[in-house]
């Protein structure tokens, strides 16, 4: 009863704070984190032990991790290790040594601790500088790229931080209990052991992501039960976080790799689609977990100091990433996104606080203090980008030519014009006549094995069910330009077609009609374009039989082109009869058309007078091979 208690508490925060966050222009993360805060223990009250909810929480930034991985590709990735380890590591290891002295010749600290201090603030929050940067669509920028690469390196660094901590205990006869904090099952193992093992997992998340996780999903796939494989996208991800927690590695590290091992994966956008509410959901609950864990009695206790520790860290942060940034010639308005993105600290910064208690690296006095300091900068760092987006950057003259990095533009390259719904007979012929054309596609079916078979020749398909808004998002229906629809299932058509109107109004649709009846419907619903699957084979079969039965080949040809004409014009008059399908009125009014249109065939009254006028577009034969 009572976690249902506190879930309610948490769930009826939310839906309050966040849409009044949004609509005050906040944006949803401080939303959350003044949510937590206000039904905290130091303000209402009504959590009492918002430590615990954090353990669970943390597992969004796993989430988060897993659906980063599944956007990156191996080869993107290589070629983002310049970044990730040139301005990664020099911001780690510049951050910690500035950090370090201040501690050491400001604060009057033992250099253990100034060390310490140094590790655990030069980290940021990944949660929320992805977050904040995905709301404004800015993660695909020169900063936002810049920014992935330091958090993704901080990510990396947690683990020689968690090892090298307990070496700067002042109480060295108990550090080595302290070592074990994280449940790891080889901390008793000598090192090298531990380094083999360690290294044994990565290879084996990154082999059976290749080699065994497609046959399972594939397996589970084709029992068509969406609830089995939203189970089984769960379960890879907390299976994994398990497994690296047991190792002492990070949980979020894994996560990342095997979704970098996905991202070819035919699976990839139907895991991602499945994965994200649920990323969605933790996250808001780590970031209310954070604004929980404010001790406002300490903050009223020594508020100079606090504020002092606050606008220190900051500040020192945002000077050395901005100083980065330039060496690193980021363009001149992207470093302050990139600075004050990541001028805060990190969540990672609590577990290793803790870690710093336990092996009587600081005091428990500091480590409440820094608790606090890390809380306050990741609550300031929604309104300091506010700050950049609405008053710092429209006054900054932006160069006529911006330059996009290297890194930036291989990300974007995989944002594809067209989306291609159901890869069968239909759709592939549209797909290879766009390919042909250098013109990239993403395609989405959801048949496993014509997936296997058409990937073997070349063709980027995705596992998927189109009529999903969440599934369309991630395949990028927010950027691309047309929209393929060539499933068989007509109903379902409908359902794409109307979610595609209400969420991508500006998207164009192009799709296969089943039939004559189903054409008139799908013009009704305003597509931009339809296309009957057999009708324009079935006519060229026809001219042929024409020929074949004597017809001169331009005789046959003008029949067939004067036949498709015509046929459109019935279709479109048969649409616009507004009597019942199937009633005795429809009956004869189709009749009247249809005979109408025989009457021309027969009477071959077909005229190039007639021809200019209704010119066809698409001409069945190259008149030149007669």
């Amino acid at each position: 009863m009572e976690l249902m208690l506190q879930a309610f508490v948490f769930l009826a925060a939310g839906v309050i704070a966040v849409p009044l966050a949004s609509r005050l222009g906040l944006g949803a993360v401080l939303g959350y984190l003044i949510a937590g805060a206000v039904i905290g223990p130091f303000v209402l009250g009504l959590v009492k032990n918002p430590e615990s909810i954090m353990h669970i929480a943390e597992f969004g930034v796993v989430m988060m991790l897993f659906l980063i991985g599944l956007e990156l590709e191996p080869s993107v990735l290589w070629r983002m290790r310049g970044p990730i380890l040139g301005l990664g590591g020099l911001q780690v290891v510049v951050t910690a040594g500035v950090l370090a002295a201040i501690g050491f010749y400001v604060l009057a600290l033992t250099w253990q601790a100034s060390i310490a201090i140094g590790l655990i603030l030069s980290l940021s929050s990944t949660a929320i500088a992805l977050q904040l940067l995905m709301e404004r669509q800015h993660l695909k920028s020169e900063s936002g790229q810049a920014s992935f690469a330091v958090l993704l390196f901080q990510d990396i660094a947690v683990i020689p931080i968690i090892a090298f901590l307990p070496l700067l205990a002042t109480a060295t006869t108990k550090s080595k209990k302290a070592a074990d904090h994280s449940g790891s099952l080889i901390g008793d193992l000598p090192d090298w052991q531990q380094a083999g093992i360690t290294i044994a997992v990565i290879l084996g998340i990154i082999l059976g992501g290749r080699i065994l996780l497609r046959p399972i999903l594939r397996f589970i796939a084709d029992s068509h039960l969406r609830e089995i494989f939203t189970a089984a996208a769960l379960m890879l991800v907390v299976g994994i976080a398990l497994l690296m927690g047991m190792v002492g590695l990070s949980p979020a590290l894994g996560a990342f790799i095997a979704g970098v091992v996905l991202a070819n994966s035919e699976y990839r956008h139907e895991l991602e689609a499945t994965v994200e509410p649920f990323k969605a959901l933790l996250l808001g609950l780590f970031f209310m977990s954070v604004g929980a864990n404010i001790d406002f009695n300490l903050l009223f206790k020594e508020p100079k100091l606090i504020t002092s520790l606050v606008v220190g860290l900051v500040a020192v942060k945002f000077i050395l990433l901005f100083l980065l940034a330039k060496i690193y010639r980021i363009s001149h308005s992207e470093r302050y996104w990139f600075a004050f993105c990541l001028a805060q600290g990190g969540e990672f910064g609590f577990v290793l606080l803790n870690l710093a208690l336990q092996s009587r690296v600081l005091g428990s006095h500091w480590v409440d203090l820094l608790t606090v300091t890390i809380a306050l900068s990741m609550l300031s760092t929604p309104l300091l980008v506010m700050f950049n987006e609405r008053l710092l950057q429209p006054r900054l003259k932006l160069p006529e030519h911006l330059e996009i990095g290297e890194d930036a533009k291989l990300v974007e390259l995989q944002d594809t014009p067209v989306i291609i719904a159901g890869f069968g007979r239909f759709g592939q012929i549209v797909g290879r006549l766009l390919v042909a054309n250098n013109i990239p596609v993403t395609v989405l079916d959801n048949n496993t094995a014509h997936i296997e078979r058409v990937r073997a020749f070349g063709f980027k398909v995705f596992y998927g069910d189109a009529s999903r808004a969440d599934l369309l998002e991630v395949a990028g229906a927010a950027t691309a330009q047309v929209l393929v629809i060539a499933i068989d299932e007509r109903e379902k058509v409908k359902d794409i077609i109307r979610i595609v109107k209400k969420n991508y109004p500006n998207l164009k649709l192009y799709v296969r009609a089943y039939d004559m009846l189903n054409y008139q419907e799908l013009q009704l619903l305003g597509v931009d374009h339809v296309e009957r699957e057999m009708f324009r084979s079935s006519v060229q079969l026809g001219q042929q039989v024409l020929r074949a039965l004597g017809m001169r080949a331009y005789q046959a040809k003008r029949k067939a082109l004067q036949f498709v004409i015509h046929d459109e014009m019935l279709v479109d008059a048969l649409g616009k009869i507004k009597a019942e399908r199937g009633s005795p009125a429809f009956v004869s009014e189709a009749r009247q058309v249809q005979e109408e249109v025989l009457e021309l065939l027969q009477a071959d009254r077909f005229n190039r007078h007639y021809y200019t006028d209704h010119t066809w577009e698409r001409p069945l034969e190259d008149e030149s091979s007669h």
